[in-house]
């Protein structure tokens, strides 16, 4: 039988359904006993939870005559498998997949019944049909990846979103496609990013102004304040401090846990990884150097006579900043910007996160959140690449092979 005609709609076809204790050698067996009766595969599907599996294969009608037969000996193989069979018959391949595809990523610690059932309630209102289902991480949060078509992107993100907040979830919603495994960009912010600190304030420590200058971070990352004028306002307070602090600083610095975990497993893929701030060049060079990054972009501390000037020098990186050295290390890195990954937490955050093909917003403060594509809410930093659908195993395969 040619593919034309495997693929009619008016063929007869058995969908074979095997399931049961798992255990080694019933795939194949499955299928050595369909061989006798010289059925071609339409599709197939197998999953193997806690030991226990489903296994479905969509065949197409054995010769005239050999249904009974065929039906007989594949319970029997079962039987003797200690495993159940059911085969039901009917015409052609499964129904065609609806406009629109997309794969929505749920993130849960933990992900309660309660949360999963409200999600698949609201794709199914909206149009959508959910055609797979699969877990891609149980540590440190339990993440799924739902596959739905029928419904485009950005209506279904619109809809998810308001049920992922009412039930403390992250959502995502991505479009499906091969740019997937596509080679991508991804730039993040750094201060409570990257790293749990906020850089300027270990500075300000070190010059006994740390409250002062924490109050107008506070405001500033609230959008409450212009933040080229709180920038100038902070390092002024800085005026003389030895440069030598610059190094105590570095040594203080403490990246966010899942960070070097997320950076190495996206390089090994292949990934470009870069990194914007509203802090100083005088750490991002440094982070550059000890993570392997592609691209690091910040403002630069004046030093003179070996003491901080109390102003900063070159361009402000400031929110619009962001954005443009964003497209700036997409162009320079041949992605397109839809391709882009951005993550931050703050409101000089925004335009980058709305200019990257998908923008996470990290522990973020409530306008980053409702203002992002999605929002990760937990404090491992290497859960990002559960969005890019990587798995949490995948990730630990990948950490046993020394890499070159």
């Amino acid at each position: 039988m040619s593919a034309s005609q495997t693929s009619s709609s008016d063929v007869p076809t058995l969908l074979v359904k095997i399931f049961g204790k798992d255990s080694p050698g019933i795939t194949a067996g499955l299928f050595d006993t369909l061989a006798a009766y010289s059925v071609d595969v339409v599709d197939i599907e197998q999953v193997v939870t806690r030991g226990r599996m489903v296994l479905c294969a969509l065949v197409t009608e054995p010769p005239q005559g050999l249904e009974g037969d065929l039906r007989a000996t594949v319970h029997s193989w079962a039987e003797s498998m200690k495993m159940q069979a059911e085969i039901i018959s009917g015409l052609g391949d499964n129904r065609p997949r609806g406009l629109g595809r997309s794969l929505v990523t749920v993130l849960g610690h933990p992900l309660t019944a309660e949360a999963t059932a409200a999600i698949a309630a609201r794709i199914t209102k909206t149009g959508g049909n959910i055609d797979r289902i699969f877990r891609l991480a149980k540590y440190p949060v339990t993440a799924v990846e739902f596959a739905v078509s029928g419904v485009e992107t950005e209506p279904l993100r619109t809809a998810l979103a308001p049920d992922a907040a009412k039930l403390g979830i992250d959502v995502a919603v991505v479009a499906a496609g091969l740019y997937r495994r596509a080679q991508r960009l991804v730039v993040m912010d750094v201060d409570s990013t990257l790293i749990q600190d906020e850089v300027i304030e270990l500075f300000a420590a070190h010059a006994g102004c740390e409250d002062q200058v924490a109050e107008v971070t506070a405001a500033a990352m609230r959008g409450e304040l212009d933040f080229e004028q709180s920038l100038h306002a902070r390092v002024a307070l800085l005026e003389g401090l030895d440069a030598s602090v610059v190094d105590k600083v570095r040594s203080e610095v403490r990246l966010t846990p899942g960070a070097r975990t997320l950076i190495r497993t996206l390089k090994r893929l292949g990934y470009q990884v870069g990194v914007v701030s509203g802090g100083f060049t005088q750490v991002t060079d440094d982070l550059k150097e000890r993570l392997g990054l592609d691209f690091a972009h910040a403002n630069t501390l004046e030093i003179v006579d070996g003491k901080l000037t109390g102003k900063v020098t070159g361009e402000i990186v400031d929110r619009a900043g962001k954005a443009r050295l964003l497209r700036r290390f997409a162009a320079e890195a041949g992605v397109p910007l839809s391709q882009t990954v951005a993550i931050g937490d703050g409101a000089n955050d925004l335009d980058m996160l709305n200019a990257a093909g998908l923008g996470v917003a990290f522990n973020a403060k409530p306008v980053v959140r409702q203002a992002a594509h999605t929002a990760v809410n937990f404090p491992f930093l290497d859960t990002v690449l559960y969005l890019l659908g990587i798995t949490r195993e995948e990730v630990e395969a990948a950490d046993t092979i020394e890499t070159v």
